[in-house]
């Protein structure tokens, strides 16, 4: 047993040796030792994008420490078929020090995992891809992720690119004029279709979603039902939307086993829970994970999935 099993192993054990109001009081008191800065610099990052529950030091409000306690208690079973089903250790390590964060407010081990060799989504050891690709950017925001595509492969057969903020598609369009094949399209990805409405982010509209109320309305649809040729390469950002979105493709997930590149850390859930019902669908599947968050907070967790 290497080192990286034998710690996963032993956090593992411990979390599973202890009731749930137990697994809480750890976290809170491990969270209430840091330095009053780093909370504070936590619990306002957290409140600008209400993801993961409200953290409130001040107020006595610890809603996200409670939803750790849960997840990792609840589901400690989902994260050790994860542990299993990851095909590198450098995923393993990665989750361990997402589990190692949860449970013991352990900054280090999160630091270290941090990919500092490529882009975001695009891992060049185990993304591989030439010019038959129909690449699918779901959450295009400007362009931004195409352009990194682009600069990293060259060739693709087709791009489709699915975005909901108008001001976010003019700034793509700009941004993508240059180059070919490239089909914008201004809809929510999910697993029905329908209407919904723009809910902004006052921080960056990269983080814009679709939503029950507001002002603009937005078409909703499945991948299944919008694209009907074969899709190669699927990639998912849209803001805790990613499970639905997964659902309204399982056609095509299911039948032409795409690489998969989907953000999973929107939610405490995600993180086994998508790679599970991608499996459910498709067992034909390699998974990966790779980090791009900073250290005192877990996000831009991606999960990779490569056809076996």
């Amino acid at each position: 047993m290497n080192k990286i099993d034998y710690n996963f192993k032993n956090l593992v054990n411990e979390i599973r040796s202890k009731n749930l109001e137990d697994i809480y009081m750890h976290i809170l008191t491990n969270y209430l030792k840091k330095d009053s800065k780093i909370r504070l610099s936590i619990e306002a990052f957290l409140d600008k994008f209400k993801y993961w529950g409200n953290l409130n030091s001040e107020n006595n409000d610890y809603e996200e420490l409670h939803l750790r306690a849960e997840t990792i208690k609840n589901h400690l079973s989902d994260y050790e078929w994860l542990y299993k089903s990851l095909n590198d250790y450098r995923s393993k390590q990665i989750l361990y020090a997402i589990l190692d964060y949860w449970y013991n407010s352990n900054f280090e081990n999160l630091d270290k995992s941090y990919e500092k060799n490529y882009h975001q989504y695009f891992d060049l050891d185990i993304i591989r891809c030439d010019e038959n690709e129909i690449f699918v950017d779901i959450g295009a925001y400007n362009g931004d992720t195409i352009l990194n595509y682009i600069n990293n492969y060259k060739d693709y057969k087709k791009v489709y690119a699915y975005e909901i903020t108008k001001e976010n598609i003019e700034k793509m369009e700009s941004n993508l004029k240059e180059y070919k094949n490239i089909y914008i399209v201004n809809k929510a990805i999910s697993d029905e279709k329908k209407t919904s409405f723009l809910m902004p982010n006052i921080v960056n509209s990269s983080a814009n979603k679709a939503g029950e109320k507001g002002d603009i309305l937005i078409e909703n649809t499945t991948l299944d039902d919008d694209i009907k040729e074969k899709i190669t390469f699927i990639k998912m950002d849209i803001e805790g939307d990613e499970f639905k979105a997964i659902k309204g493709a399982q056609n095509h997930i299911k039948n032409d086993t795409p690489k998969l590149a989907i953000a999973v850390y929107h939610n405490h859930e995600d993180l086994w829970k998508i790679p599970k019902t991608i499996h459910e669908i498709n067992s034909n599947y390699k998974y990966y994970l790779r980090y791009f968050g900073n250290k005192y907070y877990p996000t831009e967790i991606i999960l990779i999935a490569i056809p076996k």
